[in-house]
Order: C-alpha cells, then sequence, then structure tokens
C-alpha cells in the first residue's frame, strides 16, 4: 500500500493537516504517517525521516511562517531544506505553506490554509498515484487557495516555435 507523509507544525495557527488528512482519505485508499513538530524548520528533517525511516513515497510539508521578516527568512530556509531533501531522496515533498500576511483577517487566513492543504493534497494523490492527471492541467494557471489564475490567451494548442 502506498504512503504519504504528512509533516506539520505546532507554530502553526491552522491544523493544516487535517484538511490534508480529509481530502487524501476522500481521494485514495493509502496509508497516511503524520509527523508534528515545532516549526517550519524542523520541516525538513521531518520530511526526510517520513520518506526514510516510515517508507512513505510522496510527504507533504505543511507550515505557517508569521509575518515578520524573520519568519519570512526562516520559511525560505525551510524550503531550501526541503528541496535538498527532496535532492537527496530522489522523492517528492509538496511544500505547502501559507503565510499570515496572505489574508486580510484569520477568518480568511484559516480558509485559505485549509483550502490550500486539501488542494496540495489532491496534488500529492495525484503525483502518486495518477500522474497524467497533473500532465492534463500543464499550463492551466492552477492555484491552491486562492481562485486559479488560468491559461494565458492563446496559449493552448501545442508548440509553434519554429513554424
Amino acid at each position: 500500500m502506498k504512503r504519504i507523509g504528512i509533516a506539520d507544525t505546532t507554530f502553526a495557527r491552522v491544523d493544516m493537516a487535517r484538511a490534508a488528512i480529509h481530502t487524501i482519505k476522500k481521494e485514495a485508499s493509502v496509508e497516511i504517517v503524520r509527523y508534528t513538530v515545532p516549526g517550519i524548520k524542523d520541516l525538513p528533517v521531518a520530511a526526510k525521516k517520513l520518506l526514510e525511516e516510515e517508507k512513505c513515497d510522496i510527504v507533504m510539508a505543511l507550515g505557517m511562517p508569521g509575518p515578520a521578516e524573520k519568519d519570512k527568512m526562516c520559511a525560505h530556509e525551510a524550503s531550501s531544506g526541503l528541496i535538498m531533501a527532496q535532492l537527496m531522496t530522489n522523492r517528492h515533498i509538496i511544500e505547502v505553506f501559507v503565510h499570515e500576511d496572505e489574508a486580510e483577517d484569520e477568518k480568511t487566513l484559516a480558509w485559505l490554509a485549509q483550502r490550500r492543504a486539501a488542494e496540495h493534497a489532491l496534488n500529492a494523490v495525484r503525483l502518486l498515484l495518477s500522474p497524467e492527471m497533473l500532465t492534463r492541467l500543464a499550463g492551466t494557471g492552477q492555484r491552491q487557495g486562492y481562485e486559479d489564475a488560468g491559461p494565458i490567451e492563446g496559449s493552448s494548442g501545442g508548440s509553434h516555435l519554429g513554424h
């Protein structure tokens, strides 16, 4: 049975893992392994442990950096660590960060965190079980959380290079 790891933090102000787990359970029959750590800079090792020690096939790394400049720096460091962990393990880690300054108020922030986690959970399931579904969505301006951007007008229909 395929295994999806969920790494999340106590620093986050929303239980993003709950939304991700709910979505995964609706979409696929997989085993879910959750590992909660204190903050976002702890996510790279948590994700790597889920991949290597818990034998997960893919991991979602959920975090909610604060609005301060220091928080943004920590998010960048965590993101760099997640990329390194992907390269070290040759497995996907879906980074799902929701910055506290992405929303005007706490209600919208909670909605955004839950929606982004759920939509990225779909991405994780598709990447693991049906990657062709993502290929069909290539170039369509998909966004996780807020509304999709959509494709740029006139961009569909294949490449016209060299014609």
